[in-house]
Parts: structure tokens; sequence; C-alpha cells
């Protein structure tokens, strides 16, 4: 039974990373989709990766309101977020490249 759900978990990951690569064939710049692929990174792993990120963004755009200027203790939320097959570093500049989340990641790139 157990193998029957890790194939079925693996064929369902594989067919993810077919749709990103289609998406990768027509724009190559999409940098964090490749990073996704060459990672392992699940679809649902994204799904919270996108959550994370919108409500940093919030958190962040709420802060400059306030007069905040550095947004390091973001940025370590970031960080300890991430799925451990991920570098920071790597993920803030493919999504930089892919034009994901342009202003906070345009501020993590401070912190680096």
């Amino acid at each position: 039974m157990d193998s029957n759900v890790e194939l079925a978990s693996r064929v369902k990951l594989l067919e993810y990373h077919q749709r990103l690569l289609l998406k990768l064939l027509s724009a190559p710049n999409l940098e964090f989709y490749r990073l996704v692929i060459e990672n392992g990174i699940s679809e649902h792993e994204v799904q919270a990766f996108n959550k994370l990120c919108e409500g940093l963004n919030i958190k962040m755009e709420e802060q400059k309101a306030e007069g905040f200027i550095h947004f390091q203790p973001l940025f370590i939320e970031f960080l300890n977020s991430l799925p451990a097959k991920l570098d920071g570093k790597e993920v803030i500049q493919s999504c930089l490249k892919q034009h994901l989340y342009v202003p906070l990641f345009i501020e993590f790139t401070k912190c680096l």
C-alpha cells in the first residue's frame, strides 16, 4: 500500500514538473521554475512558498507605511520558511529574473 502512495506522489510530482517544463520551453527566463524542477520541489511546496511571499509582501508594505527601512526580520522569516532543498540567495535571484514578488526580493537582496 505504501509503495502505491509513494508511486502516486512521484507521478504527481513528475506531472507538475512537466507542466513547468512546458512553460520553460516558451519562456526560458522562468528561473524560479527551473529551480523548482532541479530541486524536486512539489506543487504544494510552491503554493506554500507563494503564500509565504504574499504574506511577507503585505507585512513589508505595512512596515514601510510605518516608516521601516530595514527588513532583516522578514528576510530571516523568509529563510527559515524555505524548503531545506532551496538556497535563499538562489531563490531571490531566480524570482527577480522571473519577476516574482519584485519589491520584496529587491529589499531582500539588501540583506544578502
